[in-house]
């Protein structure tokens, strides 16, 4: 997959969406989109754990100065 954000793997996701709800694609087509899909869902649950944990470390931090 090359190097795409959050919000363009998002859009993409909601392209593929689409496409598959709309129900024209043959089989081969379908399962492509559905494997480039999960791929994606892949990519966006490691960015958003990634800035969980980023909030977390910046809440710490936080915490850490009010004492």
């Amino acid at each position: 997959m090359k190097k795409m954000t959050y919000e363009q793997a998002i859009t993409r996701l909601a392209l593929i969406t689409s496409s598959l709800e709309d129900g024209s694609l043959s089989l081969d087509e379908s399962l492509k989109l559905f494997e480039e899909a999960s791929s994606l869902v892949t990519f966006c649950n490691a960015c958003l754990d990634k800035a969980e944990q980023k909030i977390v470390e910046l809440s710490e931090k936080g915490e850490n100065k009010d004492e």
